[in-house]
């Protein structure tokens, strides 16, 4: 039976904490672009930077990033030589990057992330923001700015639903 973790509330109480942070960390927005990974960690990129707007009063850069093709259990590794990068809207380069996502977990996924950020140029640092951090890294990946740590079991699943996608927001352990 699946727990309740966050609700709609305390899931945009952590948004706007990690949106303070990210202001304070890069001491405002000047040089800041988002990349959010499809699919929930672009949601969470676009409502970051809404928030940024409302607080600092001007837009960030939001990019999204498919991973897919850097993934390192992609069975098929011409397809990693044949794959179609689609270009970046906001460019990277010397830019202070905060690469979101959803949960993370393994770190496998932010690893393929990098990949296909320094395919779109060389930023200035990449930062890395994640909801749910639930533990069980197999890479040495740690997130600068959390919504909410939740030690699980290997087992275990961590639900994240958003309305752009699923209709409701909140954070579920299955």
């Amino acid at each position: 039976m699946p727990k309740q973790i966050l609700d709609e509330i305390a899931m945009k109480r952590a948004l706007t904490r990690i949106t303070y942070e990210i202001i304070e960390n890069n001491k405002g927005i000047d040089n800041l672009v988002l990349v959010g990974i499809k699919t929930r960690g672009v949601f969470l990129a676009q409502r970051i930077a809404e928030r940024l707007k409302e607080l600092e009063g001007a837009q960030v850069g939001v990019n999204e990033l498919d991973i897919s093709h850097y993934r390192d259990d992609v069975s098929d590794h011409g397809l990693r030589a044949a794959k179609q990068v689609a270009e970046f809207k906001t460019d990277v380069t010397d830019k202070n990057v905060i690469l979101i996502d959803d949960v993370l977990f393994t770190g496998r996924t932010i690893r393929a992330a990098l990949d296909g950020i320094m395919d779109q140029g060389r930023p200035r640092k990449v930062r890395l923001a994640v909801l749910v951090d639930r533990g069980h890294r197999q890479l040495p990946v740690r997130a600068d700015f959390v919504g909410k740590n939740i030690p699980t079991s290997w087992d275990e699943k961590v639900a994240v639903y958003m309305s752009e996608v699923d209709g409701k927001d909140g954070i579920e352990l299955i």
